[in-house]
């Protein structure tokens, strides 16, 4: 976990508004040292009215919200703070205030499973880093503590929820980052907790912990009435994507024919009509979908709808407002919350000081103070008798306020809304089940190998059509050599991603057998052949059965010789960049779909320069609806001919420019930078077909391994070597060549003849001279094998150099 530049700056203050605490991260925020302030009335700090805020806290135990602050060399800071109500055991009430100051303004994200495990969890789940400061917090744990990450992030637990149990809990983290080992607690962080807390220490690669996960194991319950607990989890990410797209497009078509701004909140957890006309709740947790347009100084977009992070501070970034996909926390007497329970339209004018209190306070209304908005429309998304969520629309004041056709322009345009939404609840589930699926397929890690430099991304369609069969693999192979393929199965759904099961297994197992790209592909089109013919007399009806008009690439990289082996069926050919950044295409003939049969595929063999990139794709990238594919194949180019600091930003750099929108058709890219092996790890030999030779091999053998330091192997590999060449000799033809390889921990050892003859292992009898010599060489070696060339094979074998 990445270490944060974070403090903490917190204040006391007593029942009577004066300062009685002041910490060095207040200094450090504020430039105000504590004689300054302390025993002076809060409010002196304020650069606004501060009877808002008193009013803002009254009656409240808890608070969080947007604070405009002086600092001493006269800027204005708009902080995001927490604020907690304390009673002492002499019964005197106090606030400890908090704000969590940082230079990251977005938590680190995972790859898309995991991002959905994290979020969709049962339990509530929050991530600390090494500082035991918070950097994540999930759906479930935002709920039970009615705080939004964004709140949160920075924060030390006993800040986030003060108490006996954050303590405890605190302790428990410490000693899981000490000593490594899973931790429990017990307490109460919030109401609608668990008492159970369980501390789970966070890895690294090499074992060593970076952060902590802390979860609240508590059984799925009901509450009374059969209403959901307020923590229950809500719809499955692929149905917030939709219904995120749904409210951008309704900011689309309302800004600004209607309103000249457009934010739209959404329940995780929708209210049923029962469940809306019972509820009163003290406050409202709803998650930004879209915000419509950017007010000025606004963050980074995200498709139609963009979040808002303005930040200021002092020599870092502290975070105000609320970004798409954030959570936003509304008192039940905000303009949404009265909206939502009421369950009709509100109309509103910012000049109300109660309003007008509620934007200047609540982060989740910066965009209308910012933006200076003077009338505000607030719409419920209705749909089916659930309540999805609510629609505000913001006007100028030289616009002048909504009148009744506006108003009725909102309703139809927001229940059309509203109906996309729930229509995408409704198909959300096949479709998580089809991408569940897909991505269980998919390879999950990139296998460690030293001949390339791997980068991957996968977007699933976003067509209600469903999940395509596009689908990416890295096969290590004998030899240091690495094949790459990438395919793409005709279809949707369920069925397209079972068959790329298939046919991504399947050339995982010709890919064993080491054949030759064309050869491979021509195995594979007999395989769809075959599957068509056993799914079409089961299913005549069957769209594409087997996967008729699949296409694939395959391509071959030898470090060693620096070349590259390409066949292709039907699929668009790959492009590489070499070193001088010069882009190009490279030439291999097309070949037909899989499944047409009785034609041939053929392969092409260029050598690649080392660091030449080579990319792989699905056709979906170059045909988004907004360009042509000549117009994506330019942007393709310039974005692959670029220099970037790692494969990951150039992956992240062709889909941002190629892709203004989710993808109508799934793409999977693989991009992969050469390595070479040089001539200082890769030792060859030409032997004679006489036995006496054998004995010369050893020795060759040796003598290189002493040279590279490997002297703790060379008694396994003289026997392996010894073996293979005795093998080559006596039943092979010359010429015979031995080849020793140093690939990072492990060692090769190859010996080729020109007889087309496959070895094979066999058990020897008891008085039998021979036949133990494979059976030797498979015991020995991490895994071995035979390799065929146009003329002639290779019989290698690999060992570990990790034990030794």
């Amino acid at each position: 976990m990445e270490r944060q530049s974070t403090y903490t700056a917190t204040a006391t203050i007593d029942e009577h508004g004066i300062l009685t605490g002041w910490s060095e991260g207040a200094r450090r925020l504020l430039g105000y040292d504590s004689p300054a302030v302390l025993g002076r009335p809060a409010t002196a700090l304020l650069a606004a009215d501060g009877a808002a805020v008193r009013r803002a806290l009254a009656g409240r135990t808890r608070w969080n919200g947007t604070v405009p602050l002086r600092h001493q060399d006269g800027r204005l800071l708009e902080l995001g703070v927490l604020a907690h109500r304390r009673t002492s055991h002499t019964g005197a009430n106090d606030w400890l205030v908090v704000s969590a100051v940082t230079a990251r303004t977005q938590p680190p994200r995972g790859e898309p499973l995991e991002e959905w495990t994290f979020l969709q969890s049962p339990f509530p789940l929050a991530i600390f880093d090494a500082d035991l400061r918070l950097v994540r917090a999930n759906r479930r744990m935002e709920h039970a503590l009615a705080l939004p990450e964004a709140a949160m992030r920075g924060l030390y637990l006993t800040h986030i929820a003060p108490g006996a149990a954050s303590e405890e809990a605190d302790r428990s983290m410490r000693r899981a980052l000490e000593c490594g080992r899973p931790q429990e607690a017990r307490g109460r962080l919030g109401p609608d907790l668990g008492r159970a807390i369980v501390v789970t220490p966070l890895k690294d690669a090499d074992g060593r912990v970076r952060a902590v996960c802390l979860s609240v194991p508590q059984p799925a319950r009901e509450s009374a009435g059969g209403q959901r607990p307020s923590g229950e989890a809500g719809a499955p990410v692929g149905t917030a994507a939709e219904q995120a797209r749904a409210a951008q497009e309704l900011g689309e078509v309302t800004v600004p024919r209607l309103a000249d701004l457009m934010a739209a909140d959404l329940l995780d957890s929708p209210w049923t009509s029962a469940e809306a006309a019972g509820r009163l709740p003290e406050q409202v947790v709803l998650r930004r979908a879209a915000l419509r347009p950017v007010p000025e100084g606004g963050g980074p977009g995200h498709g139609s709808g963009v979040g808002t992070g303005a930040g200021v501070g002092v020599g870092v970034g502290v975070g105000v407002g609320v970004g798409v996909g954030e959570a936003i926390v509304c008192p039940a007497d905000s303009p949404p919350a009265r909206c939502l329970t009421a369950a009709r339209p509100l109309l509103y004018d910012m000049a109300d000081p109660a309003v007008a209190e509620w934007a200047a306070l609540d982060p989740g209304a910066s965009w209308l103070r910012t933006s200076g908005t003077r009338f505000l429309l607030a719409v419920p998304l209705l749909a089916q008798g659930n309540t999805l969520g609510v629609a505000l629309f913001g006007r100028h004041g030289e616009r002048g306020p909504f009148g009744p056709e506006d108003l009725r322009l909102a309703e139809e345009f927001t229940a059309k809304a509203a109906a996309g939404m729930e229509q995408a609840r409704g198909y959300s589930r096949p479709r998580t089940t089809t991408v569940a699926l897909q991505r269980s397929l998919l390879p999950h890690t990139v296998p460690d190998q030293a001949a390339l430099e791997i980068a991957t991304r996968y977007l699933p369609a976003a067509t209600r059509a469903g999940v395509g069969g596009d689908w990416f693999d890295v096969i290590p192979l004998s030899g240091a050599r690495v094949a790459l393929v990438v395919g793409d199965v005709v279809g949707h759904g369920i069925r397209a991603s079972a068959t790329m099961g298939r046919l991504r297994t399947a050339v995982r197992t010709l890919a064993d057998v080491d054949l030759p790209a064309d050869e491979l592909l021509t195995h594979l089109d007999d395989l769809v052949l075959r599957l068509a013919a056993d799914e079409g007399s089961a299913d005549p009806g069957a769209d594409t059965a087997g996967g008729i008009g699949t296409t694939c690439l395959y391509a071959v990289y030898d470090p060693v010789s620096r070349r590259c082996s390409v066949a292709r069926a039907g699929h668009p050919p790959p492009a590489v960049v070499t070193p001088d950044g010069t882009v190009r295409f490279l030439d291999v003939p097309a070949g037909p779909p899989l499944g047409l049969g009785g034609l041939p595929f053929e392969a092409i063999e260029t050598e690649l320069p080392e660091g030449s990139l080579l990319a792989l794709y699905t056709d979906g990238l170059l045909e988004a609806r907004d360009h042509d594919i000549d117009e994506a194949l330019d942007k393709m180019f310039i974005a692959l001919g670029r220099p970037a600091k790692s494969l990951e930003s150039v992956c992240d750099r062709i889909l941002t420019d190629l892709l203004s929108h989710r993808p109508d058709d799934d793409i999977a890219l693989l991009l992969a930078r050469t390595r070479a092996l040089h001539e200082d790890l890769v030792a060859s030999w030409e032997l004679s077909d006489e036995p006496a030779v054998v004995s010369l091999a050893r020795r060759y053998a040796t003598d290189q391994l002493s040279a590279w330091g490997l002297d703790e192997a060379a008694f396994t590999t003289e026997l392996m070597v010894s073996e293979l060449v005795t093998n080559a000799i006596r039943y092979g033809r010359p010429p015979i060549r031995l080849r020793l390889i140093q690939q990072g921990k492990t060692l090769i050892s190859e010996v080729y003849d020109s007889s087309g003859t496959t070895p094979h292992m066999r058990r020897a009898r008891i008085f039998d001279e021979g036949g133990r010599g494979l059976l030797l060489v498979a015991q020995l070696a991490e895994r071995w094998g035979t390799r065929h060339d146009r003329i002639g094979k290779t019989v290698w074998a690999e060992q570990s150099l990790t034990a030794l």
